[in-house]
Protein backbone atom coordinates (compact mmCIF):
# COMPACT_ATOMS: atom_id res chain seq x y z
CA UNK A 1 0.00 0.00 0.00
CA UNK A 2 1.74 3.23 -1.37
CA UNK A 3 0.40 6.79 -1.52
CA UNK A 4 3.60 7.25 -4.53
CA UNK A 5 1.40 7.12 -7.68
CA UNK A 6 -1.65 9.84 -5.94
CA UNK A 7 1.11 12.24 -5.22
CA UNK A 8 2.39 12.07 -8.49
CA UNK A 9 -0.66 12.58 -10.09
CA UNK A 10 -1.45 15.45 -8.49
CA UNK A 11 -0.39 19.42 -7.99
CA UNK A 12 -1.08 20.10 -4.28
CA UNK A 13 -0.11 23.84 -4.38
CA UNK A 14 -3.19 23.77 -6.84
CA UNK A 15 -5.67 21.02 -5.09
CA UNK A 16 -7.26 21.14 -2.05
CA UNK A 17 -6.99 17.41 -1.96
CA UNK A 18 -4.95 16.13 0.88
CA UNK A 19 -1.51 14.90 0.67
CA UNK A 20 -1.99 12.23 3.32
CA UNK A 21 -0.09 11.82 6.62
CA UNK A 22 -3.40 11.00 9.06
CA UNK A 23 -3.46 8.00 10.34
CA UNK A 24 -6.17 5.26 10.36
CA UNK A 25 -7.91 4.80 13.35
CA UNK A 26 -9.18 1.81 15.18
CA UNK A 27 -12.35 0.89 13.37
CA UNK A 28 -12.47 0.67 9.70
CA UNK A 29 -13.95 3.26 7.48
CA UNK A 30 -15.28 3.23 3.80
CA UNK A 31 -16.62 6.03 1.80
CA UNK A 32 -18.08 6.41 -1.45
CA UNK A 33 -17.33 10.00 -3.11
CA UNK A 34 -19.94 11.17 -6.39
CA UNK A 35 -17.15 12.41 -8.19
CA UNK A 36 -18.03 14.78 -11.63
CA UNK A 37 -14.64 14.38 -13.16
CA UNK A 38 -14.63 14.08 -17.19
CA UNK A 39 -17.57 11.33 -16.79
CA UNK A 40 -19.23 11.16 -13.76
CA UNK A 41 -18.89 7.96 -11.85
CA UNK A 42 -18.65 7.21 -7.79
CA UNK A 43 -15.11 6.20 -5.91
CA UNK A 44 -15.71 3.62 -3.60
CA UNK A 45 -12.76 3.41 -1.42
CA UNK A 46 -11.75 1.09 1.94
CA UNK A 47 -9.44 1.83 4.71
CA UNK A 48 -6.72 -1.11 4.78
CA UNK A 49 -3.20 -0.41 6.10
CA UNK A 50 -2.88 3.11 6.50
CA UNK A 51 -4.60 4.15 2.96
CA UNK A 52 -7.27 4.03 1.03
CA UNK A 53 -8.17 1.28 -1.52
CA UNK A 54 -9.96 2.76 -4.55
CA UNK A 55 -12.20 1.84 -7.07
CA UNK A 56 -14.01 4.13 -9.63
CA UNK A 57 -17.62 2.73 -10.45
CA UNK A 58 -19.16 4.35 -13.17
CA UNK A 59 -22.78 3.29 -12.37
CA UNK A 60 -22.46 3.61 -8.86
CA UNK A 61 -22.82 1.25 -6.56
CA UNK A 62 -26.28 -0.88 -6.31
CA UNK A 63 -28.33 -2.31 -2.99
CA UNK A 64 -29.76 -5.03 -5.58
CA UNK A 65 -27.48 -8.85 -6.36
CA UNK A 66 -28.41 -8.68 -9.79
CA UNK A 67 -26.51 -5.48 -10.23
CA UNK A 68 -22.62 -6.35 -10.99
CA UNK A 69 -21.30 -3.03 -10.95
CA UNK A 70 -17.78 -2.65 -12.76
CA UNK A 71 -15.09 -1.32 -10.03
CA UNK A 72 -11.62 -0.65 -11.92
CA UNK A 73 -9.02 -0.62 -9.35
CA UNK A 74 -7.07 3.06 -9.15
CA UNK A 75 -4.62 4.45 -7.61
CA UNK A 76 -4.79 4.51 -3.15
CA UNK A 77 -5.93 7.53 -1.71
CA UNK A 78 -4.96 8.73 1.56
CA UNK A 79 -7.07 8.34 4.87
CA UNK A 80 -7.70 12.02 5.01
CA UNK A 81 -8.71 11.92 1.31
CA UNK A 82 -12.42 10.45 3.37
CA UNK A 83 -13.88 13.48 4.15
CA UNK A 84 -12.86 15.45 1.00
CA UNK A 85 -15.62 17.46 -0.53
CA UNK A 86 -15.47 20.39 -2.71
CA UNK A 87 -13.75 21.02 -6.49
CA UNK A 88 -10.88 19.92 -7.83
CA UNK A 89 -9.80 23.14 -9.88
CA UNK A 90 -9.56 22.77 -13.75
CA UNK A 91 -6.27 21.52 -15.29
CA UNK A 92 -5.74 19.00 -12.07
CA UNK A 93 -6.22 15.73 -12.07
CA UNK A 94 -9.35 14.43 -11.44
CA UNK A 95 -10.95 17.90 -11.97
CA UNK A 96 -14.13 18.43 -10.60
CA UNK A 97 -17.29 18.31 -7.96
CA UNK A 98 -16.61 15.21 -5.13
CA UNK A 99 -19.36 14.43 -2.58
CA UNK A 100 -19.09 12.61 0.35
CA UNK A 101 -22.18 10.45 -0.82
CA UNK A 102 -21.94 7.54 1.29
CA UNK A 103 -19.42 7.02 4.89
CA UNK A 104 -19.19 4.61 7.58
CA UNK A 105 -17.50 1.69 8.94
CA UNK A 106 -17.03 -1.69 7.42
CA UNK A 107 -16.03 -4.94 8.88
CA UNK A 108 -13.87 -7.66 6.37
CA UNK A 109 -15.32 -11.33 6.25
CA UNK A 110 -12.69 -12.36 4.44
CA UNK A 111 -9.13 -11.49 5.31
CA UNK A 112 -9.02 -8.41 3.16
CA UNK A 113 -4.58 -9.02 2.53
CA UNK A 114 -5.13 -12.46 1.05
CA UNK A 115 -8.19 -11.19 -0.56
CA UNK A 116 -6.74 -8.17 -2.56
CA UNK A 117 -3.92 -11.10 -3.59
CA UNK A 118 -6.42 -13.59 -4.74
CA UNK A 119 -8.83 -10.81 -6.27
CA UNK A 120 -11.95 -11.70 -3.77
CA UNK A 121 -13.00 -9.37 -0.94
CA UNK A 122 -15.81 -9.92 1.08
CA UNK A 123 -17.12 -7.43 3.32
CA UNK A 124 -20.31 -5.88 5.74
CA UNK A 125 -20.78 -2.21 4.97
CA UNK A 126 -22.67 0.16 7.97
CA UNK A 127 -23.06 3.36 6.11
CA UNK A 128 -26.00 5.86 5.91
CA UNK A 129 -26.78 4.68 2.26
CA UNK A 130 -25.04 1.25 1.59
CA UNK A 131 -25.47 -1.08 4.52
CA UNK A 132 -24.83 -5.31 4.65
CA UNK A 133 -22.56 -7.93 2.64
CA UNK A 134 -20.66 -6.45 -0.17
CA UNK A 135 -18.12 -8.39 -2.50
CA UNK A 136 -15.14 -6.99 -4.82
CA UNK A 137 -14.19 -9.67 -7.66
CA UNK A 138 -11.30 -8.97 -10.09
CA UNK A 139 -12.65 -10.12 -13.71
CA UNK A 140 -9.88 -12.95 -14.48
CA UNK A 141 -10.24 -11.86 -18.14
CA UNK A 142 -9.54 -8.19 -18.35
CA UNK A 143 -9.85 -6.59 -20.99
CA UNK A 144 -8.25 -3.35 -20.29
CA UNK A 145 -4.87 -5.35 -20.29
CA UNK A 146 -4.30 -3.83 -17.15
CA UNK A 147 -5.21 -6.02 -14.44
CA UNK A 148 -7.64 -3.25 -12.75
CA UNK A 149 -10.87 -4.64 -13.21
CA UNK A 150 -13.23 -5.57 -10.66
CA UNK A 151 -17.26 -6.18 -10.16
CA UNK A 152 -18.89 -4.53 -6.95
CA UNK A 153 -21.37 -6.73 -6.05
CA UNK A 154 -24.23 -6.57 -3.54
CA UNK A 155 -24.64 -9.90 -1.39
CA UNK A 156 -28.09 -11.53 -0.70
CA UNK A 157 -29.30 -10.61 2.78
CA UNK A 158 -31.89 -8.29 4.73
CA UNK A 159 -30.62 -5.06 3.51
CA UNK A 160 -31.24 -6.37 -0.44
CA UNK A 161 -33.14 -3.71 -2.07
CA UNK A 162 -33.97 -3.27 -5.88
CA UNK A 163 -34.71 0.91 -5.54
CA UNK A 164 -31.87 2.86 -7.46
CA UNK A 165 -29.55 3.94 -4.20
CA UNK A 166 -28.01 6.32 -6.20
CA UNK A 167 -31.12 8.61 -6.35
CA UNK A 168 -30.49 9.27 -2.79
CA UNK A 169 -28.55 12.21 -3.97
CA UNK A 170 -27.03 14.62 -0.99
CA UNK A 171 -23.90 14.72 1.06
CA UNK A 172 -24.06 12.49 4.09
CA UNK A 173 -21.45 14.93 5.40
CA UNK A 174 -23.13 18.62 4.63
CA UNK A 175 -26.45 18.06 2.84
CA UNK A 176 -25.61 19.69 -0.14
CA UNK A 177 -26.15 18.67 -3.77
CA UNK A 178 -23.63 18.23 -6.35
CA UNK A 179 -24.79 21.65 -7.34
CA UNK A 180 -24.35 23.50 -4.24
CA UNK A 181 -20.91 21.99 -3.71
CA UNK A 182 -20.08 22.86 -7.20
CA UNK A 183 -21.03 26.64 -6.55
CA UNK A 184 -19.32 26.21 -2.75
CA UNK A 185 -16.30 29.12 -2.02
CA UNK A 186 -15.57 26.61 0.56
CA UNK A 187 -12.13 25.44 0.64
CA UNK A 188 -11.41 22.19 1.83
CA UNK A 189 -8.74 21.42 4.66
CA UNK A 190 -7.25 18.21 5.58
CA UNK A 191 -7.56 17.24 9.84
CA UNK A 192 -3.69 17.81 9.69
Amino acid sequence: MSLTTYKKKRKFNQTPEPKGGVNSTKALHFVVQKHAARQLHYDFRLEHKGVLLSWAVPKGPSMNTADKRLAMMVEDHPIDYMKFEGVIPPGNYGAGTVMVWDFGNYAPVLPMSPGLHKGELKFVLNGEKLQGQFALIKLKNDKTGKGNSWLLIKDKDEFTKSIDVTKKDKSVLTKRSMAEIAKSKHKWKSNR
